[in-house]
């Protein structure tokens, strides 16, 4: 199991939908979760990509300094950049970060959104594209390790004898994520990426998607590893956390939701869709399926559901994904330097074991916790009840 956090490029507040409560995303406060997560033992972090964010390949460069073992969860835009370019970058920021970015493939689900990029192929056009794109940057990469060059000629792109004088330090490419849920996606999937990303839907859902996903890749015998991307709303007790729930929306209008939900049918996401059809911006219709709740995409594209309740409670949402054979949690909350802080003191205890001893290795060594009176060493609790490795 692997847990990753979000650098929240395109804004942090303590309440969705308004400017009540928010925080301004610079650097420093990017580095701060960066530092955090990675102090903690988080896997890595995933950057946000598109207009209503900072670039996520500046972003992701200027934590690398700052980091030690964090990956960063960068993105790849077919139409954006070139597949020659993407190589390069990849290769460059592998060496640089000695082994610490991984590929999110991303493309698009806002065809108005793309049209400012200069992108105007429709949805069927911009995964024929993405499929070549992959092709071409996997094996500029994989043969950087030989010195090979590479030529291409599709029905969207061509290059002629490309070639990578600066191998990655991952081999034969850093890995390669992608998320999406329509015929297309899941074709590029099973064809091309290692990780096959989902959004945060009811269990039964994700079960369906997955089985799906990888009978097709089994008939082009390939495997693939899974992922989840996921809010979180942790707290001491069930009813702290759904108090902290309800207050995240606080603030948000009818309007305003309104807006949001029109704005998402105009997408040709279908995983934009299926995350609007789990409530269709009904306030009253939030909890999904046990502990799922789907508050954030009232307002919120992308990701639009978190896990809500004590940290046993979560463990135990974590743990039904598992057994579906989802290995990654991308997790993310709000406000996302103090969510990843409380996730992981309450959950991390809770984890696997081989990733509880991967997160709790500490560089010193002592008493942890405030010293009682200037005299006595806080007593020493244990987790209530680890979940399990999963087959």
């Amino acid at each position: 199991m692997k847990i990753f956090w979000f650098i929240p490029t395109h804004g942090d507040s303590r309440y969705l939908g308004t400017s009540k409560g928010a925080r301004q995303v610079d650097h420093a406060y990017m580095k701060q979760i960066a530092v955090a997560v990675d102090n903690l033992g988080y896997e890595g972090v995933l950057i946000p990509t598109g207009r209503s964010c900072e670039d996520p390949w500046i972003t992701a460069a200027s934590l690398i300094d700052a980091t030690q073992n964090l990956k960063f969860l960068v993105a790849l835009r077919p139409g954006v950049t070139t597949p020659a370019l993407a190589a390069r970058m990849a290769a460059t920021f592998d060496r640089l970060s000695n082994g610490r970015v991984l590929l999110n493939l991303v493309t698009g689900g806002d065809e108005q959104e793309l049209k400012g990029d200069g992108i105007y192929e429709d949805h069927a056009s911009r995964y024929e594209t993405a499929s070549e794109y992959t092709k071409i940057w996997r094996e500029i990469l994989t043969r950087s390790h030989t010195g090979e060059s590479f030529s291409f000629h599709g029905e969207h792109l061509k290059v002629d004898d490309a070639k990578l004088l600066y191998p990655p330090v991952q081999q034969p490419y850093p890995p390669l994520w992608f998320g999406g849920s329509s015929d297309a996606a899941i074709e590029l999937a099973t064809e091309q990426v290692d990780t096959y990303l989902t959004w945060g839907e009811p269990p039964a859902a994700v079960k369906e998607k997955i089985a799906t996903v990888r009978a097709k890749a089994a008939v082009k015998g390939r495997q693939l590893n899974y992922g989840i991307r996921l809010h979180v709303i942790v707290r001491e007790t069930n009813e702290e956390a759904w108090k902290a729930a309800n207050e995240l929306i606080q603030y948000v209008d009818d309007a305003t939701i309104a807006a949001a939900q029109q704005k998402f049918k105009q997408m040709d996401s279908v995983g934009q869709r299926r995350m609007a059809e789990l409530h269709n911006g009904d306030r009253t219709k939030l909890e999904v399926s046990p502990n799922l709740w789907a508050g954030v995409g009232l307002v919120r594209g992308g990701a639009g559901t978190a896990l809500v309740g004590d940290a046993q409670t979560v463990a135990d949402r974590i743990q039904e994904y598992a057994d579906l054979g989802i290995s990654t949690f991308i997790f993310s909350g709000y406000p996302h330097l103090e969510e990843s802080i409380r996730f992981a003191e309450l959950v991390f205890p809770l984890l696997p074991l081989a990733t509880r001893n991967k997160l709790s290795q500490p560089n010193l060594t002592g008493p942890f916790g405030e010293i009682v009176a200037n005299n006595y060493v806080p007593n020493q609790t244990t987790a209530s009840r680890p979940i399990q490795e999963s087959a």
